[in-house]
Protein backbone atom coordinates (compact mmCIF):
# COMPACT_ATOMS: atom_id res chain seq x y z
CA UNK A 1 0.00 0.00 0.00
CA UNK A 2 1.55 3.13 -0.83
CA UNK A 3 -1.56 5.88 -1.53
CA UNK A 4 -0.88 9.55 -1.24
CA UNK A 5 -4.19 10.95 0.16
CA UNK A 6 -3.30 14.64 -0.36
CA UNK A 7 -0.68 16.93 -1.39
CA UNK A 8 0.78 17.01 1.86
CA UNK A 9 -0.32 13.11 3.50
CA UNK A 10 1.01 10.11 2.11
CA UNK A 11 -0.51 7.07 4.40
CA UNK A 12 2.17 3.36 3.81
CA UNK A 13 2.37 0.13 5.13
CA UNK A 14 5.35 -0.60 7.63
CA UNK A 15 7.89 -3.00 5.86
CA UNK A 16 8.51 -4.94 9.12
CA UNK A 17 11.70 -6.52 7.31
CA UNK A 18 13.20 -2.84 6.73
CA UNK A 19 15.47 -1.93 10.30
CA UNK A 20 15.75 1.18 9.24
CA UNK A 21 12.04 1.60 8.88
CA UNK A 22 11.04 -0.46 11.91
CA UNK A 23 13.46 2.35 13.75
CA UNK A 24 11.94 5.29 12.99
CA UNK A 25 8.30 3.73 14.16
CA UNK A 26 10.06 3.17 17.50
CA UNK A 27 11.79 6.51 17.75
CA UNK A 28 8.11 7.95 16.63
CA UNK A 29 6.83 6.02 19.40
CA UNK A 30 8.91 7.25 22.22
CA UNK A 31 8.77 10.46 21.43
CA UNK A 32 5.18 11.02 21.24
CA UNK A 33 4.30 9.21 24.25
CA UNK A 34 3.02 6.20 23.07
CA UNK A 35 2.48 2.43 25.13
CA UNK A 36 4.68 -0.51 25.24
CA UNK A 37 2.04 -2.02 22.62
CA UNK A 38 2.16 0.80 20.01
CA UNK A 39 5.64 -0.70 19.59
CA UNK A 40 7.21 -2.49 16.94
CA UNK A 41 9.07 -4.46 18.79
CA UNK A 42 6.07 -5.54 20.76
CA UNK A 43 3.96 -6.46 17.05
CA UNK A 44 7.33 -8.23 16.22
CA UNK A 45 7.05 -10.61 19.21
CA UNK A 46 3.71 -11.40 18.99
CA UNK A 47 4.09 -11.92 15.05
CA UNK A 48 7.52 -14.66 16.32
CA UNK A 49 5.57 -16.34 19.20
CA UNK A 50 2.28 -17.00 18.19
CA UNK A 51 2.79 -16.76 13.91
CA UNK A 52 -0.01 -13.76 13.90
CA UNK A 53 0.71 -11.54 11.67
CA UNK A 54 2.43 -7.87 12.30
CA UNK A 55 0.78 -5.49 10.01
CA UNK A 56 1.15 -1.40 10.53
CA UNK A 57 0.00 1.60 8.95
CA UNK A 58 2.11 5.12 9.13
CA UNK A 59 0.89 8.66 7.75
CA UNK A 60 4.05 10.78 6.66
CA UNK A 61 4.21 14.33 6.18
CA UNK A 62 7.85 14.32 5.36
CA UNK A 63 8.17 12.85 8.67
CA UNK A 64 5.86 10.45 10.33
CA UNK A 65 2.91 11.93 12.10
CA UNK A 66 0.85 9.11 12.99
CA UNK A 67 1.45 4.96 12.81
CA UNK A 68 -1.72 2.10 13.71
CA UNK A 69 -0.05 -0.82 14.84
CA UNK A 70 -1.92 -4.31 13.80
CA UNK A 71 -1.78 -7.46 14.39
CA UNK A 72 -3.61 -9.84 12.00
CA UNK A 73 -5.17 -12.47 14.66
CA UNK A 74 -6.77 -15.52 13.26
CA UNK A 75 -8.46 -18.92 14.73
CA UNK A 76 -10.54 -20.96 13.51
CA UNK A 77 -12.72 -21.29 16.58
CA UNK A 78 -13.30 -17.42 17.00
CA UNK A 79 -12.61 -16.52 13.53
CA UNK A 80 -10.28 -13.23 12.44
CA UNK A 81 -9.48 -9.57 13.29
CA UNK A 82 -6.90 -6.91 13.06
CA UNK A 83 -6.35 -6.21 16.77
CA UNK A 84 -4.46 -3.55 17.50
CA UNK A 85 -2.61 -4.46 19.47
CA UNK A 86 -2.29 -7.97 19.35
CA UNK A 87 -2.53 -9.99 23.19
CA UNK A 88 -2.05 -6.75 24.42
CA UNK A 89 -4.57 -4.19 26.62
CA UNK A 90 -3.48 -0.87 24.85
CA UNK A 91 -2.74 0.26 21.44
CA UNK A 92 -4.62 1.49 18.91
CA UNK A 93 -3.84 5.35 16.66
CA UNK A 94 -0.84 6.99 17.75
CA UNK A 95 -1.22 10.77 15.83
CA UNK A 96 -0.03 14.26 15.48
CA UNK A 97 -2.98 15.59 13.99
CA UNK A 98 -6.72 14.99 14.62
CA UNK A 99 -7.46 14.64 10.78
CA UNK A 100 -4.47 11.33 10.63
CA UNK A 101 -7.50 9.44 12.65
CA UNK A 102 -9.66 9.15 9.69
CA UNK A 103 -6.93 8.39 6.98
CA UNK A 104 -5.55 5.98 9.42
CA UNK A 105 -8.94 3.97 10.05
CA UNK A 106 -10.18 4.37 6.14
CA UNK A 107 -6.58 2.46 5.53
CA UNK A 108 -6.88 -0.20 8.15
CA UNK A 109 -10.96 -0.78 6.63
CA UNK A 110 -9.38 -1.27 3.11
CA UNK A 111 -6.68 -3.50 4.84
CA UNK A 112 -9.54 -5.56 6.65
CA UNK A 113 -10.83 -6.07 2.84
CA UNK A 114 -7.47 -7.40 1.23
CA UNK A 115 -6.92 -9.74 3.99
CA UNK A 116 -10.63 -10.97 4.35
CA UNK A 117 -11.01 -9.58 7.64
CA UNK A 118 -14.28 -8.70 8.97
CA UNK A 119 -13.59 -6.69 11.90
CA UNK A 120 -11.23 -4.22 13.27
CA UNK A 121 -10.27 -4.20 17.25
CA UNK A 122 -8.89 -1.24 18.73
CA UNK A 123 -8.02 -1.16 22.58
CA UNK A 124 -8.08 2.76 22.87
CA UNK A 125 -10.85 5.12 22.51
CA UNK A 126 -9.19 7.09 19.25
CA UNK A 127 -11.49 6.73 16.39
CA UNK A 128 -13.94 7.73 13.93
CA UNK A 129 -17.46 8.86 15.52
CA UNK A 130 -18.72 6.02 13.30
CA UNK A 131 -16.97 3.06 15.22
CA UNK A 132 -18.36 1.25 18.00
CA UNK A 133 -17.76 1.96 21.53
CA UNK A 134 -16.86 -0.65 23.71
CA UNK A 135 -16.86 0.87 27.39
CA UNK A 136 -17.68 -0.36 30.48
CA UNK A 137 -15.86 -3.53 30.54
CA UNK A 138 -12.84 -3.14 31.37
CA UNK A 139 -10.65 -1.03 33.81
CA UNK A 140 -6.94 0.09 33.89
CA UNK A 141 -5.00 0.51 37.39
CA UNK A 142 -1.89 2.01 37.82
CA UNK A 143 -0.19 4.31 40.68
CA UNK A 144 3.43 6.22 41.35
CA UNK A 145 5.72 3.89 43.14
CA UNK A 146 6.73 5.18 46.88
CA UNK A 147 10.38 6.35 47.73
CA UNK A 148 11.75 3.78 49.48
CA UNK A 149 11.08 -0.50 51.00
CA UNK A 150 8.85 1.14 53.85
CA UNK A 151 7.02 3.88 52.35
CA UNK A 152 6.14 1.21 49.40
CA UNK A 153 4.15 -1.25 52.15
CA UNK A 154 2.84 1.52 54.04
CA UNK A 155 1.55 3.13 50.64
CA UNK A 156 -0.94 -0.55 50.79
CA UNK A 157 -4.06 -0.38 52.31
CA UNK A 158 -4.27 -1.90 55.84
CA UNK A 159 -6.11 -5.04 55.19
CA UNK A 160 -3.59 -5.64 52.02
CA UNK A 161 -0.79 -4.96 53.77
CA UNK A 162 -1.31 -7.43 56.62
CA UNK A 163 -1.41 -10.11 53.82
CA UNK A 164 2.15 -8.77 52.47
CA UNK A 165 2.98 -9.21 56.07
CA UNK A 166 2.11 -13.04 56.03
CA UNK A 167 3.85 -13.21 52.83
CA UNK A 168 7.31 -11.81 54.04
CA UNK A 169 6.93 -13.61 57.31
CA UNK A 170 7.29 -16.60 55.51
CA UNK A 171 10.51 -19.15 54.21
CA UNK A 172 10.08 -17.70 50.72
CA UNK A 173 12.58 -17.20 48.13
CA UNK A 174 12.69 -14.43 45.29
CA UNK A 175 14.59 -15.04 41.79
CA UNK A 176 14.47 -12.34 39.21
CA UNK A 177 16.02 -13.08 35.87
CA UNK A 178 15.31 -14.49 32.11
CA UNK A 179 17.12 -17.47 31.84
CA UNK A 180 15.75 -20.80 30.83
CA UNK A 181 15.04 -21.97 34.58
CA UNK A 182 13.28 -18.11 35.26
CA UNK A 183 10.98 -19.49 32.22
CA UNK A 184 10.41 -23.04 32.74
CA UNK A 185 9.81 -22.06 36.50
CA UNK A 186 7.24 -19.55 35.52
CA UNK A 187 5.38 -21.26 32.28
CA UNK A 188 4.68 -24.12 35.05
CA UNK A 189 3.40 -21.86 37.49
CA UNK A 190 1.39 -19.68 34.65
CA UNK A 191 -0.09 -22.67 32.99
CA UNK A 192 -1.40 -24.01 36.22
CA UNK A 193 -2.94 -20.19 37.21
CA UNK A 194 -5.04 -20.50 34.21
CA UNK A 195 -5.67 -23.91 34.20
CA UNK A 196 -7.45 -23.50 37.37
CA UNK A 197 -9.22 -20.35 36.14
CA UNK A 198 -10.29 -22.35 32.90
CA UNK A 199 -8.37 -21.01 29.90
CA UNK A 200 -6.27 -22.26 27.36
CA UNK A 201 -2.65 -21.15 28.12
CA UNK A 202 -0.62 -19.05 25.96
CA UNK A 203 1.94 -20.95 24.06
CA UNK A 204 5.68 -20.38 25.55
CA UNK A 205 7.17 -19.49 22.33
CA UNK A 206 4.84 -15.99 22.88
CA UNK A 207 6.78 -15.70 26.36
CA UNK A 208 10.37 -16.62 25.17
CA UNK A 209 9.68 -13.99 22.11
CA UNK A 210 8.67 -11.06 24.09
CA UNK A 211 12.34 -11.84 26.65
CA UNK A 212 14.52 -11.95 23.78
CA UNK A 213 13.61 -9.31 22.32
CA UNK A 214 13.00 -7.11 24.44
CA UNK A 215 16.25 -7.48 26.47
CA UNK A 216 16.45 -5.40 29.33
CA UNK A 217 12.72 -4.29 29.27
CA UNK A 218 11.24 -7.38 30.65
CA UNK A 219 12.18 -9.93 33.08
CA UNK A 220 10.39 -12.40 35.40
CA UNK A 221 10.18 -12.49 39.08
CA UNK A 222 9.19 -15.77 40.82
CA UNK A 223 8.43 -16.67 44.33
CA UNK A 224 9.65 -20.10 45.38
CA UNK A 225 8.97 -21.83 48.46
CA UNK A 226 11.39 -25.04 49.66
CA UNK A 227 12.58 -25.01 45.95
CA UNK A 228 9.25 -25.16 44.25
CA UNK A 229 7.91 -22.31 42.45
CA UNK A 230 4.52 -21.01 43.76
CA UNK A 231 4.01 -17.44 42.18
CA UNK A 232 5.58 -16.35 39.11
CA UNK A 233 4.69 -12.61 36.91
CA UNK A 234 6.76 -11.68 33.41
CA UNK A 235 6.78 -8.16 33.35
CA UNK A 236 7.32 -5.16 31.13
CA UNK A 237 9.26 -2.11 31.49
CA UNK A 238 8.08 1.34 29.52
CA UNK A 239 8.99 4.68 30.00
CA UNK A 240 9.66 4.46 33.85
CA UNK A 241 7.07 2.14 34.12
CA UNK A 242 6.89 -1.60 35.46
CA UNK A 243 3.83 -3.50 34.24
CA UNK A 244 3.11 -6.90 35.45
CA UNK A 245 1.74 -8.44 32.65
CA UNK A 246 1.76 -12.60 32.64
CA UNK A 247 1.57 -13.60 36.42
CA UNK A 248 -0.29 -16.24 38.41
CA UNK A 249 0.19 -18.34 41.62
CA UNK A 250 -0.15 -22.16 42.20
CA UNK A 251 -3.10 -23.62 44.71
CA UNK A 252 -0.47 -23.40 47.81
CA UNK A 253 0.19 -19.74 46.48
CA UNK A 254 -2.93 -18.80 48.96
CA UNK A 255 -1.92 -20.46 52.11
CA UNK A 256 1.70 -18.74 51.49
CA UNK A 257 0.43 -15.43 50.54
CA UNK A 258 3.23 -15.76 47.58
CA UNK A 259 1.01 -13.57 45.41
CA UNK A 260 1.24 -10.61 47.51
CA UNK A 261 5.01 -10.68 48.31
CA UNK A 262 5.61 -10.94 44.65
CA UNK A 263 3.69 -7.89 43.93
CA UNK A 264 5.59 -6.60 46.75
CA UNK A 265 8.30 -7.30 46.03
CA UNK A 266 8.35 -6.28 42.47
CA UNK A 267 7.13 -2.89 43.36
CA UNK A 268 10.53 -2.63 45.37
CA UNK A 269 12.81 -4.41 42.58
CA UNK A 270 10.95 -1.78 39.89
CA UNK A 271 11.97 1.43 42.14
CA UNK A 272 15.56 0.27 42.22
CA UNK A 273 15.68 -0.02 38.38
CA UNK A 274 14.59 3.40 37.82
CA UNK A 275 10.71 3.05 37.58
CA UNK A 276 8.54 5.48 39.45
CA UNK A 277 5.47 4.14 38.46
CA UNK A 278 3.52 0.08 38.98
CA UNK A 279 0.86 -0.23 36.28
CA UNK A 280 -1.34 -3.19 37.74
CA UNK A 281 -2.73 -3.45 34.06
CA UNK A 282 -6.37 -4.46 32.99
CA UNK A 283 -9.14 -6.38 34.87
CA UNK A 284 -12.83 -6.90 33.95
CA UNK A 285 -15.00 -4.75 36.27
CA UNK A 286 -16.39 -6.12 39.07
CA UNK A 287 -14.56 -8.85 39.11
CA UNK A 288 -11.73 -10.83 41.39
CA UNK A 289 -8.82 -9.26 39.81
CA UNK A 290 -10.32 -5.85 40.16
CA UNK A 291 -11.15 -5.71 43.53
CA UNK A 292 -7.60 -7.44 44.52
CA UNK A 293 -6.31 -4.55 42.81
CA UNK A 294 -8.70 -1.90 44.58
CA UNK A 295 -7.87 -3.39 48.00
CA UNK A 296 -4.20 -2.60 47.14
CA UNK A 297 -4.96 1.16 46.73
CA UNK A 298 -5.27 1.67 43.15
CA UNK A 299 -7.69 3.67 41.37
CA UNK A 300 -10.15 2.33 38.92
CA UNK A 301 -9.33 3.83 35.36
CA UNK A 302 -12.41 3.22 33.15
CA UNK A 303 -11.08 1.82 29.60
CA UNK A 304 -13.00 2.48 26.24
CA UNK A 305 -12.32 0.49 22.99
CA UNK A 306 -13.17 0.86 19.89
CA UNK A 307 -13.85 -1.47 16.84
CA UNK A 308 -15.03 -1.78 13.31
CA UNK A 309 -16.96 -4.79 11.35
CA UNK A 310 -17.39 -4.87 7.60
CA UNK A 311 -20.96 -4.79 6.23
CA UNK A 312 -23.16 -7.57 7.42
CA UNK A 313 -20.35 -8.86 9.50
CA UNK A 314 -20.45 -8.94 13.30
CA UNK A 315 -16.93 -8.44 15.79
CA UNK A 316 -15.53 -11.56 17.23
CA UNK A 317 -16.53 -12.95 20.94
CA UNK A 318 -13.79 -14.14 23.35
CA UNK A 319 -14.88 -12.37 26.35
CA UNK A 320 -14.98 -15.40 29.00
CA UNK A 321 -17.20 -14.01 31.01
CA UNK A 322 -20.23 -14.54 28.27
CA UNK A 323 -22.64 -16.70 29.39
CA UNK A 324 -22.15 -18.70 26.13
CA UNK A 325 -18.94 -19.99 27.35
CA UNK A 326 -19.49 -20.89 30.83
CA UNK A 327 -20.15 -24.54 30.35
CA UNK A 328 -16.24 -24.83 28.13
CA UNK A 329 -14.36 -23.06 30.93
CA UNK A 330 -15.78 -25.44 33.59
CA UNK A 331 -15.16 -28.30 31.47
CA UNK A 332 -11.57 -26.84 30.69
CA UNK A 333 -10.85 -27.07 34.92
CA UNK A 334 -11.41 -30.54 34.72
CA UNK A 335 -9.02 -31.14 31.92
CA UNK A 336 -5.93 -33.04 33.07
CA UNK A 337 -3.32 -30.40 33.67
CA UNK A 338 -1.16 -31.78 31.32
CA UNK A 339 -3.34 -32.40 28.36
CA UNK A 340 -4.75 -28.76 28.90
CA UNK A 341 -0.59 -27.68 28.25
CA UNK A 342 -0.77 -29.42 25.20
CA UNK A 343 -3.60 -28.49 23.54
CA UNK A 344 -4.13 -24.87 25.18
CA UNK A 345 -1.66 -22.84 23.00
CA UNK A 346 -3.03 -23.90 19.63
CA UNK A 347 -6.28 -22.09 20.91
CA UNK A 348 -4.55 -19.39 22.47
CA UNK A 349 -2.61 -18.09 20.02
CA UNK A 350 -6.14 -17.55 18.37
CA UNK A 351 -7.48 -14.99 21.08
CA UNK A 352 -5.53 -12.36 20.80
Amino acid sequence: MNAPVSHSATLRAVDFGDAAEVARVERFVAENGGSVFQRPLWLSAIAEGTGNPAHGIVVERGTTSGWLPLTLVHSPLFGRALVSSGFGVGGGMLVLRARDVELLAQAASELAGRLCVPSIELRDAVAPDAWDTIAGKHANFARDLAEDDDAQLLAIPRKARAEVRKGLANDLNITVGNSEQDRAWHYAVYSESVHNLGTPVFPRSLFDAVLDRFGDDADILTVRHGGTPTASVLSLYHNGTVMPFWGGGTFAARRLRANERMYYELMLHARRRGCTRFDFGRSKTGSGPSSFKKNWGFELEPLVYRSWSAPGSEARNIDPTDAGYSAKIELWKRLPLSLANRIGPAIARGLG
